[in-house]
């Protein structure tokens, strides 16, 4: 999975979309029992707490944790221990530990507390992707590559319309590397919540290994929500069938979201697409509907199924032909085809150029149309878009090995070639 860099500067979440620190448990949206549930578990696990070490953790505002903490004292579940400034120390009496120590078979789930799937399919419908994009401004986003105009032309629209896209064609023509910049034709950020509360059960959603914190300034926000750049995975041919599902922790009996969920307000990339354990027919079947009409449907261990939000672009890249892939019906769904050719001479040329540029070699005047001719001679069908960085690696190996600096001549570029390309005919002596 892929995940862009850390934003540095503070920032604030849009105003429209906001959801502000809730100091009432009515308003938390969730079952007070829930509630009670995540302090019980935290004073168990921990021993002694405190409102602060509670609010910490649980993401919960101190007028919410002090209604439940009288409540806790009346029914005489805690012990208070002291006073730690203006703050309690508490820990759980006999009767709160045998309640405790209950809910916990049930759950060990200790963290924040979830919102419910009502707000959170009310902040992901707001924060659906809106993009404002020229060939000039396109350029920029994809500045590191060599597009030729005809095929920013193509996928300009395609990402303006924010729905699914198709990147086929030959392999080494630059699909993956599109795919993973399109993050960049972003310019906000999304909230995460951290859990979604559904039918008394945790689903947890934010990933750090997905979700990019950035620093926020905003003291009104509801800390069960993080401010993060817009998410962007990748799923190559470790894809299957569960990893579109819910997937229960067996410890914690939290459910973990599938990569869409967690994808949501952002870009979902399979890679590869056709090569998965997952076979092309049965992501039809099962994403039908979620393109079709942005809703997904998922399913708890109890059978129910509940909606979420389908608020994200799915990029498709293969170098198969998409007609061996899946029938109409799939890609009427998938709105937008760009087809990656393979490259012209001139294209092909400043690739090489802006390789050598980058890595500072010298190199012999001539280099880049001896290696285009190299190139077709081992691959008539066509120039690829990788050739240049890829023999460059191999010249630089090859230097390394024997001890001299790197520098791009014919001589090198022939050895690298003999490497790079596959022998059509090949004698193998037992």
């Amino acid at each position: 999975m892929a995940a862009q860099p850390l934003t540095k500067h503070t920032v604030s979440p849009r105003p429209d979309v906001r959801p502000q620190i809730p100091d009432r448990l009515e308003d938390l949206g969730i079952p007070r029992a829930l509630v009670a549930d995540l302090i019980l578990r935290f004073l168990w696990m921990h021993g002694t707490a405190s409102l602060e070490a509670l609010h910490r953790t649980l993401k919960l505002s101190f007028p919410v944790l002090e209604t439940m903490f009288h409540q806790f004292r009346q029914q005489q579940l805690l012990e208070v221990k002291g006073m730690q400034g203006n703050d309690y120390s508490f820990s759980l009496s006999a009767a709160g530990r045998s309640m405790a120590e209950a809910r916990s078979q049930v759950s060990q789930y200790v963290g924040a507390a979830p919102v419910s799937i009502h707000q959170y399919h009310e902040v992901v419908k707001a924060q659906s992707a809106h993009v404002r994009l020229s060939r000039e401004s396109l350029r920029q986003a994809f500045h590191d590559l060599v597009l030729p105009d005809g095929l920013l032309d193509q996928l300009g629209p395609a990402l303006i319309g924010q729905q699914s896209l198709f990147l086929y064609g030959g392999t080494g023509n630059g699909k993956t590397s599109i795919a993973e910049r399109i993050l960049r034709i972003y310019h906000d950020h999304v909230l995460i919540p951290y859990t979604v509360a559904v039918d008394g059960h945790i689903v947890a959603i934010f990933d750090p290994v997905v979700h990019r914190v950035v620093p926020c300034d905003d003291e009104m926000l509801d800390p069960r929500w993080v401010l993060c750049e817009r998410p962007c995975l990748t799923v190559g041919g470790e894809l299957s069938a569960p990893m579109l599902e819910l997937r229960l922790d067996e410890t914690t009996r939290v459910f973990i979201a599938p990569v869409q969920m967690k994808a949501n307000n952002g870009i979902l990339v399979i890679d590869d697409f056709g090569r998965q354990m997952l076979s092309p027919r049965d992501l039809l079947n099962r994403w039908i509907v979620p393109l079709d009409r942005r809703v997904d449907y998922l399913t708890l261990a109890s059978g129910m199924k509940f909606g979420v939000p389908f608020e994200l672009m799915v990029v498709f890249s293969t170098n198969l032909d998409p007609h061996d892939l899946a029938d109409e019906a799939f890609l009427r769904r998938i709105q937008s085809k760009v087809l990656l050719e393979d490259v012209t001479a001139d294209i092909f040329d400043q690739i090489f150029e802006r390789v050598l540029e980058a890595h500072r070699v010298p190199t012999e005047a001539g280099c880049a149309e001896y290696l285009r001719g190299r190139c077709l001679a081992a691959m008539p069908k066509g120039l690829h878009a990788c050739y240049p960085l890829d023999i460059y690696k191999l010249v630089k190996a090859i230097s390394e090995y024997e001890g001299h600096p790197v520098r791009m001549t014919r001589a090198a570029i022939d050895r690298a070639v003999a490497l790079y390309f596959a022998r059509t005919s090949a004698v193998i002596d037992d």
